[in-house]
C-alpha cells in the first residue's frame, strides 16, 4: 500500500448508513460447572460496552485516520443514551443519529470466559423503518451531504430494519448526483435492492442465499469459475461496478466490471491465528472503501482489506483494525 494513499485517507469523510448497535461484554474466569445445569459459571471481572454493527465500521474508519459520520435510527431508550454517550466520549459526529419511540436500540451481550466466547444474548427489534422514520433519516443524510464534501457512502446492513428499499434508492441516487463512491456490505433481506452501486461485498453464504445458487469450491479452478458467473449475474441484474466476495479461510475474490472486459482475481487469506471472526466484515468494507476513495488500484485495495480483516480476527471480541500493524503488514 502506497504511503500517499494512507496520507489521503486521513482527509476523507465517510458516511455510514445502516444498523448500529451496542456490543456489551462480560469478561471473566471459569473454574467450575454449574450444579443447576451443565453450563460453565463465569465469575465476572470486567464489563464493557462498545459501538457495534455499522458503528464498528465507523470505528474502523476512525482508526484509519478518516472521519466517519453514522446515519442511523436508534430507539429512545437507555441503550440509545449509552450509545450516544460513547460517541460523545470518542468525539464522533452525531448529526446523523435519529431516535424513535417505536424502535429498540439493538444490544448484543457477549459472555467471555477464559478468553472464550461462551454465549451471546440479543435484544433488538428488526422491523423496517416506518415512512416517518425513513423521512427523518433521509432528511439528515441530505442535510449532511449538502453541508460538507463526502468521499464515500457505506451501506452496512445487518437486517435490523434501518436499511430499506427506499433508503437504498434515494441515497444511491443522491450519491450518483454528487459523484460519491458507494459500497455495500449486504444481508439477505435487501440483497437484490442494492442497484447502481460501485462495490458490493457479500460473503459466500450471503452470495449463495442472495442468488439462490450453488458455488463449487471443490478446487480453485471450479471456485473461480463459479464466482465469476455469480459476479456476472450480480453485475448484470443490479448494475454493480465491483463485486468483492469474502471467502473466509480461502481469502477474497474480486471481479471488476468497470472496464470493457471483466477482470477477476483471487487473493489468498493472510496467515493469522484466528481467535474471533466477529467484526471482520466491518473492517473489510471500511478499508476497501477508504482505499478506493483514496485512488488505490483495486488489487492493492483488496490486498489491504484482506490484511486488515486478518488482523482483527486475531483479537477476541469486535475491535477496529490496528493501523500501525496494517502498515507493517503492507510493507510500510
Amino acid at each position: 500500500m502506497r504511503q500517499e494513499c494512507f496520507d489521503k485517507i486521513a482527509g476523507e469523510r465517510i458516511l455510514i448508513v445502516g444498523d448500529v448497535m451496542i456490543d456489551s461484554y462480560m469478561w471473566g474466569n471459569v473454574t467450575r460447572i454449574s450444579p443447576e445445569a451443565p453450563v460453565p459459571v463465569v465469575s465476572v471481572t470486567k464489563r464493557e460496552k462498545r459501538l457495534g454493527g455499522a458503528a464498528n465500521v465507523a470505528l474502523n474508519i476512525e482508526a484509519m485516520g478518516a472521519t466517519p459520520i453514522i446515519c442511523s435510527v436508534l430507539g429512545n431508550d437507555d441503550s440509545s443514551k449509552d450509545f450516544q454517550q460513547i460517541m460523545y466520549q470518542n468525539n464522533m459526529d452525531r448529526r446523523g443519529i435519529v431516535t424513535s419511540d417505536n424502535r429498540m436500540t439493538t444490544m448484543k451481550s457477549r459472555v467471555i470466559g477464559n478468553n472464550m466466547h461462551i454465549v451471546r444474548v440479543d435484544e433488538e427489534s428488526t422491523h423496517a423503518l416506518s415512512a416517518m422514520e425513513e423521512d427523518l433519516l433521509l432528511e439528515r443524510i441530505n442535510r449532511i451531504v449538502k453541508a460538507m464534501p463526502i468521499d464515500a457512502i457505506i451501506f452496512q446492513d445487518y437486517d435490523k430494519g434501518n436499511i430499506t428499499p427506499r433508503i437504498i434508492e434515494e441515497v444511491t441516487a443522491l450519491a450518483q448526483r454528487k459523484k460519491i463512491l458507494t459500497t455495500v456490505d449486504p444481508k439477505h433481506r435487501n440483497f437484490a435492492s442494492f442497484k447502481n452501486v460501485d462495490l458490493f461485498k457479500p460473503n459466500l453464504k450471503e452470495l449463495r442465499e442472495g442468488l439462490n445458487i450453488e458455488i463449487d469450491d471443490s478446487d480453485e479452478s471450479s471456485l473461480m469459475q463459479s464466482l465469476q458467473e455469480a459476479s456476472r449475474q450480480l453485475s448484470e441484474r443490479q448494475n454493480i461496478g465491483i463485486v468483492l466476495i469474502t471467502l473466509s479461510s480461502k481469502g477474497m475474490f474480486a471481479c471488476d466490471f468497470r472496464g470493457k472486459e471483466p477482470q477477476s482475481m483471487l487473493i489468498p487469506a493472510c496467515a493469522h491465528a484466528v481467535s474471533d471472526v466477529s467484526g471482520a466484515g466491518d473492517t473489510v468494507i471500511s478499508v476497501i472503501t477508504l482505499a478506493l476513495a483514496a485512488g488505490m488500484e483495486l488489487e492493492e485495495a483488496v490486498r489491504c482489506a484482506n490484511a486488515a480483516g486478518g488482523i482483527v480476527c486475531e483479537q477476541v471480541g469486535v475491535v477496529p483494525v490496528d493501523v500501525e500493524r496494517l502498515k507493517k503488514d503492507m510493507g510500510l
